[in-house]
């Protein structure tokens, strides 16, 4: 079938017939090269170090265990800076100069977006363990080469409102959104489930990630009587929501999709972080399994600053690249070689899976998202360290 894409990725294309012979040379090597462009240096670099962490703890099993067709794996990072020019320079790098057999990237949406015509072009698979706007995999291309282990836009938003209403009561409810494609498309999520609900909407505002004051859209959200916010933004940005609801004297609810999980939140917003409650894929709180028993041993062996699971943190970035990392290698066993068509196949064929955040069942067999909104817990921060909410709150 015909690859559709769009008009960039012509040069993509062409940069990849000329590369050709450099990219089989790499994978030709005793090493098989996994990708990953993530922002190591932005604000959000906790979360980045937490994906590198998922990835190499599953790396180090999966070698331990022989490789993959009779080779190791070894994990190419790149920095991003939540660029998504950045991003796109990071992915053709790694695509035709590594010759990695598969992508991981896209903590952020926008990057995500840029990377998918890029690796669609090479017929690379690209793998998303954070990034969560619907598009990214309901991207248009036939094939469809991206996967996602992560959080869904269109399924956090219901869970958001169905959260909201039952926590809180919430009637009339406000959105404070980051004004990038991510917020965009939150907020035509949040409308269609608010929708569904049947409740009014006090006002959808928004806002810059440069923005240091955001009390003139929230002092508009509180006149036109929003009893609950509903956020979408990143760390620094959320931070500020909440610092200026403090300025305001505004004590509102806040239910939020995970953003502020990815960095230096509790320490940005200040005493009243834990006001923003958010949605997560996975906790190392939860209940014990071999699994967890064995990713939280070797990660308490392998980095030093984790002693338990209140140290492992976002636990959404270990949880969602480790399980993606196997999820990977099993495509890859499946179809027997390195092609990225039959990679691609592979991910569709792969069966039964053991993972850390849950046991998977032909995750790929019927679309391109492994994890649905039965996977989300919610999450609120406590002393600088992200835990899961009571179960009867969640």
């Amino acid at each position: 079938m015909a690859i559709l894409v769009p008009r960039r990725t012509i040069l993509a294309g062409m940069i990849g017939g000329a590369a050709t012979a450099l990219s089989g040379c790499a994978r030709s090597s005793d090493r098989i090269g996994v990708g990953l462009i993530t922002a190591l240096t932005a604000q959000s670099a906790k979360s980045s170090e937490a994906i590198s962490r998922g990835l190499s703890i599953a790396i180090d099993e999966i070698n331990a265990g022989g490789g993959l067709l009779g080779r190791k794996l070894e994990l190419i990072r790149r920095d991003d800076e939540s660029n998504p020019g950045k991003g796109v320079i990071a992915a053709r790098e790694l695509l035709y100069k590594e010759g990695v057999a598969v992508l991981f990237g896209g903590l952020d949406t926008p990057v995500a977006r840029a990377i998918v015509p890029i690796a669609t072009a090479a017929r690379v698979p690209f793998v998303v363990p954070w990034a969560a706007g619907t598009v990214i995999t309901h991207n248009g291309t036939d094939p469809n080469y991206v996967f996602r282990v992560s959080a869904v836009d269109e399924l956090v938003d219901k869970a958001m409102v169905a959260f909201a209403q039952r926590n809180y009561g919430m009637r009339k409810p406000g959105l404070i959104l980051l004004n990038n494609p991510w917020g965009q498309s939150n907020e035509k999520g949040l409308k269609a489930a608010l929708a569904a609900a049947a409740l009014p909407l006090a006002g959808s505002e928004k806002f810059e990630h440069s923005d240091v004051d955001v009390t003139p859209q929230l002092g508009r959200l509180r006149a036109a009587g929003a009893d609950c916010l509903l956020m979408v933004a990143t760390v620094g940005p959320s931070a500020q929501v909440v610092k200026s609801l403090d300025q305001m004297g505004w004590d509102v609810p806040i239910v939020s999709h995970w953003g502020p999980a990815g960095g230096r939140f509790s320490e940005l917003a200040g005493p009243h972080a834990n006001r923003v409650k958010f949605v997560q894929t996975y906790s190392f709180f939860g209940a014990d399994t071999p699994v967890k028993t064995r990713v939280l041993a070797a990660l308490e062996a392998k980095y030093p600053d984790i002693r338990g699971p209140q140290d492992v943190t976002p636990a959404v970035g270990v949880a969602n690249a480790y399980d993606a990392m196997h999820l990977a290698a099993l495509a890859i066993r499946t179809a027997g070689s390195l092609d990225g068509e039959a990679v691609r196949r592979g991910f569709t064929r792969i069966g039964r899976y053991e993972g850390l955040i849950k046991t998977y069942d032909a995750p790929f067999a019927h679309g391109q998202d492994a994890l649905d909104e039965r996977d989300y817990v919610w999450a609120e921060f406590d002393q600088g360290r992200i835990v899961p909410l009571p179960s009867k709150a969640a």
